[in-house]
């Protein structure tokens, strides 16, 4: 805890300062510089901060910008798609929910429960791996190689016997998900529920977050789950036009 709580302080020292070098950050932390630099270089390998010249000193980088565009979007998100997944969620008779990518998991911000969603699930708040749903499977896919790679070097947990556990395998389906505009989950999360997930994009075309459709295997059968998908990709698109995103001709 006490390292995170000095990760924080260095981050709100450059907030107040614009830069700061590692002696610096170590006078006003309190600690040896090896330990401020340590510090710096963790938060460096993130994005977190960068040392954009040659001086030694360090700034905010653009990984906070991206953490906060993410709680925006977040905010802003579920109020433009709010009525396009009430009207999916009525169309399919399924739930619908967006979700936003959260470090290495993905979590969901918003629901709407279908007609035939006789199971009152509150999946808001919920954080799942990314490799296991729907959803995070699209934001894997879309995501920058290097980032997706680290991802995909890292333990991935077998939620179910269904679970793409394999990276080659997850990238075999990344290539599917980017030709197909969607993602599908078959009882990947868990035994007897699958979904379907498209993407979301913001107004510079890249993708800030997934709407999708789930329900009991025994309903959203497998063999529909391209069908459904059909439907999940045009909201995903109306969405995308709703948050500044034109699709190109």
């Amino acid at each position: 805890m006490q390292s995170v709580d000095r990760a924080i302080t260095v981050l709100e020292i450059l907030a107040q300062h614009g830069e700061a070098g590692v002696t610096e950050i170590a006078v006003e932390l309190g600690v040896h510089k090896s330990t401020a630099f340590r510090l710096v270089g963790a938060l460096e390998r993130r994005g977190l901060v960068e040392q954009p010249g040659l001086r030694g000193k360090y700034q905010l980088g653009f990984g906070i910008i991206r953490l906060a565009g993410t709680m925006a979007a977040g905010l802003d998100l579920t109020q433009q798609s709010r009525q396009v997944c009430e009207d999916l969620a009525a169309d399919l008779g399924e739930t619908v929910n967006i979700a936003i990518p959260s470090g290495d998991m993905v979590v969901n911000i918003d629901q709407v429960r279908g007609s035939s969603a006789v199971v009152s699930q509150n999946w808001i708040g919920r954080q799942n791996p990314l490799h296991s749903t729907s959803s995070g499977k699209v934001l894997l896919a879309f995501m920058s190689r290097p980032e997706q790679r680290r991802i995909l070097r890292g333990e991935l947990e077998g939620l179910t016997p269904r679970t793409i556990t394999d990276p080659d395998a997850l990238r075999e389906e990344f290539e599917k998900i980017l030709q197909n505009g969607y993602a599908t989950a078959v009882e990947e999360l868990e035994v007897g529920l699958n979904a379907v997930a498209a993407p979301i994009r913001g107004l510079t075309g890249e993708v800030i977050a997934a709407v999708s459709a789930s329900g009991p295997s025994y309903r959203m059968e497998e063999n529909l789950l391209d069908v459904i998908g059909e439907s999940v990709l045009k909201a995903a698109e109306e969405i995308s036009a709703r948050m500044g995103h034109m699709a190109s001709a």
